[in-house]
Formats: C-alpha cells, structure tokens, sequence
C-alpha cells in the first residue's frame, strides 16, 4: 500500500502549492505587456511596490488573496497565475538560473549570485545555466558508489515535508489494529503486541541466534515473526521491532522492486510502530491541550505513552503540522556531529551534498543538536534559540546512548511558533551560518597561521561508504543466513518471507 503522493489532500481537496519563482515570473510578464510600472501596478492592487518586487523576483510567497488582486488587475483568470509553467523562454531561463545558484552546490563555492534581471542578455544567462550543468554532471560523476540509495533518500525526504510527515493512510491501519486487538488505551504492552499478531494470524517468536543484519524475519509460509531476544543485545525497543514488523503485513509489504521501494517500506513500518504506540486519537487531545496552555513538551509524549524520547519526538513531528499548524524540523545527531536522520518542514537548511542528501553531513557546532553534548553530564533537557541567515529558531535537545555512541535527538521550530513550547525561556542562544558562510568549519585565523603545514590527520573511513549498495533481496541482510536460519526451525522445507535490515 504506497501512501505518498505529488500533492496533500484534506477533506477531499486538494491542497496545491504555487511555485513563487514562476507565478513572479508571470507577474512581470503580464506587468509589462500591459506597459505598466511596479507603481501602477501597485496602485491597482493596493500594495507597496517593494512587496511586489519581491513577488516578482520569487522572494515572497503569493497569498491568495494578492493572487486574486492580481488577477483582477490583469483581467486574467487566477489559472493564468499559477501555471507550472513559465510564460515565454525568457522567463523560463531566468527561472532556471535562480534555482541553480540557490543549490547546496553553487553555495559552497562561495561566490557572488547573478540576478537574472532584464538587462543579462538571453545567451548568457544560456551560458551560465551550461555551466551549472556541467558542474552538476562533474559533481554527480565523483559521488561516492551509494548514490542511489542517497538519492533515493532525499526524494522520500522531499515526500514526507510535502504531507507535513503525517500519513492517514497508515494512520487509521494502526488504529485499525489497535481496536481490533481490544487495546483500551495506555502504553502499549508486549501482551498487547502479541494479540495484535494473533489477530492477523501470526505468532511471535524472539531468538537469540537472529540472523545478524536482521531486525526481524517474518516467515510466511509458517505465519511466524522471529524476533531478537533481550539478552542478545538487539532487545532494545523489542515493542517497536515487533511493531514494524506487523507493519509489514498489515501495510501489504512485499519484496522490495529496488532500494527506493525499501527505504519506503521503511518509513511506512517505522511511522506505523510510533502511530500504534503513540495513537493519534490520545496523543492529539494531548497535545492540542498542551498547546492551548503554551506547555508544549516532547517529554509529556514519552512519559505518557512509556517510548524512547526519540520515537515521541518522530510521533510529534508526525502531528504537529497536520493537527496543531506548527512546523517543524527533527534531527538525531551522533556525538561526532554526522546527521544520521532529519525532517523538516519549517524552513531551516540542513547541510547537504550535491545530490540533497544529509545522511553523514556535519551539523554546525553552534546548533542545539551539538550544543547540547557540551553540557556536564548531558542530564535533561537543553533549549537555545539559534541565530541563522533564514531566521531564528528555537529547539530542545536530550542526549540518549546507541550503540555507536551517544546522540542527541532535537526538536526545532521557527521563533513565530515559540510560544506554545515549554522552555521558549531559556536565556541560550548561539549563532550559525553554515552551511552557507564562515562559521563553526572555518578555524580562527590565528590557529590556521600558526599550524599552517604542520598537521596530518586520518580521517574514519567506514567501509559501508566505499562499498555499492549492500547484495540481497533486503538491502543489508545475508539472504543465505536467513534462509538457514529458517531451515533450522522448520521441520520440513522452510520458506523466507520479509527480512527487514535496519540500524
């Protein structure tokens, strides 16, 4: 059952997003062939001209009620405004080259924008988009072999924040299944777990030889889920293990077509495991209450619901949006400063690389993620507002131990939203420009002088960077050992059904 989709429909419409730089790009057409000024055009609208130079340059994003101003002004049909395409080869072109020069690749280079205005001659703005597709080409060219599966990544990424990270789809599965298992509300128990399998025929098995790459393995033909055992070391988070693998089933997983069906799949069982322990029709009261006191907490989701602080972090990035109107960003930080997971729907830059993906980017030292492990003893919960060229946002932070280390899991939101957020009066603040300008990565200019030519280091190289993407059915998992494990615990022919390889 695939849930994501170009557009977000609530309540039977369809909620559809204009693109600011092409419906600008409109406007000044239609402006000009009317031989009209800003100011005239401002004076029939009733707006400021600086406002609309703004639209017009794709720097503010249309309102419907501007949009059907201008229409009016226009004597156009609103259509005409938000057509996915630009008006002329011009328009088109210019279009083309703002979006180019605002890519994480053209930033890190560090140089200067050129604005595609009227008085740039149409062959060089063609000249300047040849050159960013060259340097695109020669970028992608010298990516590391695991490309696909980053690409992969950044598109499921760009999924998510078009739905807010909240799937009714998989919703209502979860709840299905809940009601279905007679669960009356409260943290989910493993007694509850193993009714939910029983009611799709399954029966729950946890072992402590697992195959080693494996989360778990679900057998098909003999309608048998084999789990990790607790004293195996993977036991950790056993309730959303069993969870995700339920998931499966219910969501009519089958073998992944490719490494972009998998991570898929992933996100579907991983969203469904936090929706059945953390259910929308307990945790939404909880939080529109919270909300309507200012006393916003991701703490009160875990206490409430006995989960990780991560997995009521994730769950709240899931509600936030669609239930309570405030955007969001999520980030589980190692303690090295490597992003391993991220959302975000509320504005804020992650750091990338050429192909969008943030996977192992380093996150600036000056963010609440970071900032946070400098804290003796990383007790409790850190707040700080950060200081950034696209606005100030505020985020909490807890440090949880995995077992590469420690990491930091935060929750951030843009100032606007503060308010209803317990510890919006924290007195910390820092300042970060990366990933755009000097910061956190550039050392003080003293200590740069001073150890010039002086220092070699040897960076970490972890062999899963070098190597294409993992062989098997599952991306990860050894299709041989399972299929022994299997044969092992079934008396007559055994049969592999889903493997789910995670971290």
């Amino acid at each position: 059952m695939k849930f994501f989709g170009p557009s977000r429909t609530v309540g039977g419409m369809t909620d559809f997003t204009p693109d600011g730089l092409v419906v600008g790009r409109r406007v000044r057409q239609l402006r000009k062939a009317r031989g009209w000024t800003l100011q005239d055009l401002a004076d029939r609208v009733e707006r400021a001209p600086s406002a609309l130079s703004m639209l017009e340059n794709g720097r503010r994003e249309p309102k419907l009620s501007l949009l059907h101003a201008l229409a009016a002004a226009f004597d156009v049909p609103v259509g005409d405004l938000l057509g996915t395409t630009p008006l002329d080869r011009r328009a088109e072109l210019e279009v083309a080259l703002q979006r180019a020069q605002d890519t994480a690749l053209y930033r890190a280079l560090r140089l200067p924008e050129v604005r595609p205005g009227p008085r740039v001659p149409t062959p060089v703005l063609e000249a300047l988009l040849g050159l960013h597709a060259e340097l695109a080409r020669q970028a992608t060219t010298r990516q590391a072999t695991p490309e696909e599966a980053r690409r992969a990544n950044t598109e499921l990424r760009a999924l998510m924040r078009e739905r807010g990270n909240y799937f009714a789809q998989v919703e209502t599965a979860a709840a299905d299944l809940l009601r279905r298992a007679g669960h009356g509300g409260g943290p989910l128990t493993e007694r509850d777990i193993t009714a939910m399998a029983a009611r799709l025929g399954f029966a729950l098995h946890r072992e402590v030889d697992l195959p080693h790459a494996a989360r778990s393995v679900i057998d098909l033909k003999h309608r048998r889920i084999f789990l990790p055992h607790a004293r195996d070391g993977r036991g950790h988070g056993s309730r959303q293990v069993a969870l995700q693998a339920l998931g499966h089933l219910v969501l009519g997983h089958a073998e992944p077509a490719g490494y972009a069906d998998f991570l898929r799949q992933r996100v579907e069982v991983n969203y469904f495991a936090a929706a059945a322990l953390v259910p929308e029709s307990s945790a939404v009261p909880l939080l529109r209450t919270a909300k309507a006191e200012r006393d916003i907490a991701v703490e009160d989701l875990r206490d409430a619901f006995a989960v990780s602080y991560e997995t009521a972090a994730h769950r709240f990035t899931n509600l936030a949006t669609e239930h309570l109107g405030i955007p969001v960003h999520f980030m589980r930080i190692h303690v090295s400063g490597a992003i391993h997971k991220a959302y975000e729907n509320d504005g804020v830059r992650f750091p990338t690389d050429v192909t969008g993906a943030i996977e192992g980017q380093p996150v600036c030292r000056n963010w609440t993620a970071r900032a946070v492990f400098s804290r003796p003893g990383h007790s409790g919960a850190y707040q700080q507002y950060t200081d950034t060229p696209g606005g100030t946002y505020w985020c909490t932070a807890i440090v949880e131990p995995g077992e590469s280390g420690d990491f930091s899991v935060s929750i951030g939101v843009p100032y606007a939203h503060v308010r209803w957020f317990r510890g919006r009066d924290t007195p910390e603040r820092g300042t970060s420009r990366c990933p755009e300008g000097p910061c956190c990565r550039t050392p003080p200019p003293e200590l740069a002088e001073r150890w010039a030519g002086s220092v070699l280091a040897s960076a970490r190289a972890h062999t899963h960077l070098l190597a294409a993407l993992p062989p098997g059915t599952f991306p990860g998992v050894d299709d041989t050992e399972v299929l022994r494990f299997l044969e092992a615990r079934t008396p007559r022919l055994g049969a592999v059904g889903l493997a789910d390889a995670s971290g």
